[in-house]
């Protein structure tokens, strides 16, 4: 090609020098000198031919020039190539070149990676050899006619290794044309997405299920018995719902431990699952409470001889390891008709308000809900009109918590949280008055006074000179409601301050999933003029997962439960390491909420975490202090621009946490303040794991890590001991081997941090 663009070039030169020298007489003249104008006797000197010599000179000059710019294009031109050559081998995507007729002309190293086939063994061969015959053909008819028709296909399937596995991946389809407009080539490029996919798989089965009985848990509970009422609206049937909590399990679980308490559970859950239609759906709240969802039921009068056989079958019993043990069961009961206006929730408030009923009047039995009687004593409406006085007379107020990047100390923005200043009660907290108007007319009005309260404070510090986007939380009534989008751009332009990215709106996990269309394309209209979203209390509805990419959220707030016990308890670590590689993976900025002290901030930063929101930071506080809070904040200095860990330090802090945890349960079984020992000892823990992986790591590791590990040993010495000594019931000795133990315990979680101090110290050096 640069030899080529080369030709055209020095053909231009020349010939607009001839045209010059044609147009100037030169050809001429020249022709003169050289053919008709030499006279007899007269010497030709060098003189006649000087416009000739300069011509030639002129042709060699552009000549030289011409080689000198061949060379330079030449040079780019095989520098831009073996560029492309390198991309197309280095590529962590699978790319595949076909030519027009879809046979393969060339794969990268990453298709080999990917699908295990070699390069020669594709090579003129079609695509479609890699499918895996999960796809319909109307499917691939359509990617073809989106292919052909708009020059590109993006989107999901599956395929098929050489091994025979199948495998998701995210693929693209580029077509490629001549210079004619014809079809030459197809370029694909692909990702291996299993990884993603068996997060969801994880997450989402978290999500829907209890981890100990395996029955529906209350997320999943919500949705049939959603689905549940709205069928029999159509069909005009009823649904019951059933309450059960088990009576004499506490005595159970505190008697014989949690292990033999966790085995009736299960037991109970299958005769409750065997004694029921295929049609029904038993649940697990949590503790030992069920719910039991009966759709379409004709005739309700037939409930009650079933829960009278469910009953029975609770109360035979229970033979744990040649004991039998014995509990009872008592079920409240509420009958759906397609009349009534009420929700889910309500139904099973109202199916727990007759359970107590049941337990009231002797346990082993049930007691069918009265909703007429309920109407009659039920002061919510009097509550409702306290609070819609308390709004029309300013009686709420808005406090404001900071968000921080904890890293590096930028405050990112604030969130607004709405108090009730009560003139009789004081202060109070949100959880004291919201729940009286959930999915009530009143909440919407609250929520529209939040937003234009928000606003005209973030207008209020942006004209004194602090600019500080602002976060709201939306009830779901609120977001749900037909004209919100409308409204809230006829706020937002009563605050002409407000720029794209100054208000996020803030919206409960759970909440979003109610109406997934509807609130997805809510954000969108909000994002077109400049609102971003946040999902809420992130975690505990990780149902969403798989919708997530259809929210437009930018941001997930991991909620507050997994970050408070995630140094006591191993399992929320790892529940906040999946949600940080899940936020990774959907490209989606996180937050963590209720970091509540400077060793939360610490362990969030190593793992990933880089926002942060709680009392270690800041309590909300009302909006005259922040400029002063602002002024004097500064993130600790062991937070300051702390870096994610490293894997061994990452494991350390796993084995830490997971040693505090297996060391706090052995001492509570020494003293008697549980039935059994935990499963886990210390050598068992993750403290081993992390001590064999560190062998290469002996010289950086030093005495430390050998005190670590002869502290192991010892510790693991001592607990052998003490539960042998448990056993013969010498519970002096066992005292005296527990005050050991939490030493030693005390001592190896104090190297163990110092070891991560000491290694973070080192990688900040380097």
């Amino acid at each position: 090609m640069a030899v080529a663009e080369g030709n055209v070039l020095l053909q231009s030169i020349l010939d607009k020098g001839i045209d010059h020298a044609r147009t100037s007489g030169t050809l001429d003249r020249l022709h003169e000198k050289w053919v008709g104008a030499e006279l007899p006797g007269r010497r030709v000197e060098w003189r006649d031919y000087w416009l000739y010599g300069a011509g030639l000179a002129l042709v060699v000059a552009l000549v030289v020039a011409w080689n000198v710019r061949l060379r330079q294009l030449v040079r780019r031109k095989t520098a831009d190539l073996e560029l492309a050559a390198s991309v197309f081998r280095h590529a962590r995507e699978g790319i595949v070149i076909t030519d027009a007729k879809g046979d393969i002309l060339e794969v990268n190293e990453a298709f080999t990676r990917i699908t295990g086939y070699r390069r020669d063994e594709v090579l003129g061969r079609n695509p479609r050899m890699l499918q895996s015959g999960l796809q319909e053909e109307g499917f691939y008819r359509a990617l073809w006619q989106e292919l052909l028709e708009k020059g590109a296909w993006e989107g999901e399937l599956w395929n098929r290794r050489k091994s025979g596995e199948t495998y998701p991946e995210l693929l693209t389809i580029s077509k490629v044309c001549d210079r004619q407009g014809q079809v030459s080539h197809f370029l694909a490029v692909f990702t291996d997405i299993s990884r993603q996919k068996e997060y969801e798989r994880q997450l989402q089965n978290m999500a829907f299920f209890d981890s100990l009985t395996e029955l529906p848990n209350r997320i999943l509970l919500a949705d049939r018995l959603r689905q549940a009422m709205l069928a029999a609206r159509r069909s005009g049937c009823k649904v019951s719902l059933a309450y059960l909590d088990l009576d004499g399990f506490k005595e159970i679980n505190d008697r014989l431990g949690h292990g033999v308490g966790d085995r009736v559970l299960v037991t109970i859950a299958e005769r409750l699952t065997s004694a029921l239609r295929e049609a029904d759906t038993v649940a697990r709240l949590g503790g030992d409470e069920f719910i039991i969802v009966l759709p379409e039921q004709s005739d309700v009068s037939n409930v009650s001889s079933l829960i009278v056989r469910l009953l029975r079958r609770i109360a035979e019993p229970i033979e744990i390891e040649g004991t039998c043990l014995y509990v009872s069961g008592s079920i409240g009961v509420v009958h759906f008709s397609p009349e009534d206006e009420i929700e889910p929730e309500q139904l099973i408030r109202q199916a727990d308000q007759a359970m107590y009923q049941a337990k009231q009047a002797g346990k082993n039995r049930f007691y069918v809900f009265d909703a007429e009687h309920d109407r009659a004593v039920r002061g919510h409406h009097e509550s409702v009109e306290r609070m819609r006085d308390a709004l029309a007379n300013g009686e709420f107020v808005l406090y404001y918590q900071p968000k921080v990047n904890m890293s590096t100390g930028e405050v990112v923005g604030v969130e607004a949280l709405v108090r009730w200043q009560h003139p009789e009660r004081g202060l109070l907290a949100p959880a004291a008055f919201l729940p009286t108007i959930q999915q009530h007319p009143l909440a919407i009005d609250l929520g529209e006074w939040v937003l234009a309260q928000a606003l005209s404070q973030f207008e209020a510090w942006a004209n004194a000179g602090i600019r500080l986007p602002v976060s709201v939380n939306i009830d779901a009534i609120h977001l749900q409601q037909a004209d919100f989008v409308e409204r809230l751009r006829a706020e937002i332009e009563r605050h002409p301050s407000v720029a794209p990215g100054d208000l996020e709106l803030e919206v409960l996990e759970t909440n979003a999933l109610e109406d997934i269309a509807h609130v997805a394309s809510v954000m969108k209209a909000c994002r077109a003029f400049g609102v971003e979203f946040a999902l809420d209390d992130f975690g505990t509805g990780y149902s969403s997962l798989t919708y997530l990419r259809h929210f437009p959220a930018t941001m997930l707030k991991i909620d507050r439960s997994f970050v408070r016990d995630m140094l006591d308890d191993p399992e929320d670590l790892t529940i906040l390491e999946g949600v940080l590689g899940l936020a990774v993976a959907f490209r989606r900025d996180i937050i963590a909420e209720g970091v509540e002290t400077l060793l939360h901030g610490r362990m969030l930063l190593a793992m990933g975490y880089q926002l942060g929101q709680g009392y270690a930071i800041a309590r909300p506080m009302p909006a005259k202090a922040v400029p002063a809070w602002l002024e004097s904040w500064r993130p600790d200095p062991t937070w300051r621009h702390r870096q994610r860990a490293q894997p061994e330090e990452l494991q350390a802090i796993y084995a830490m946490v997971d040693h505090r945890a297996c060391a706090a349960g052995l001492l509570h079984y020494l003293k008697g303040e549980r039935a059994e020992p935990p499963a886990a000892s210390c050598r068992k823990s993750r403290l081993e794991q992390w001590l064999s992986a560190l062998d290469e790591l002996s010289v950086k590791g030093g005495e430390h890590t050998a005190r670590i590990a002869a502290l192991c040993a010892v510790y693991d010495r001592l607990a052998e001991e003490a539960l042998t000594l448990k056993g013969h019931r010498d519970d002096e000795e066992v005292k005296r081997h527990a005050r050991q133990m939490e030493g030693v315990s005390e001592e190896l979680l104090g190297l163990l941090q110092y070891w991560i101090d000491a290694s973070e110290a080192v990688r900040d050096d380097l």
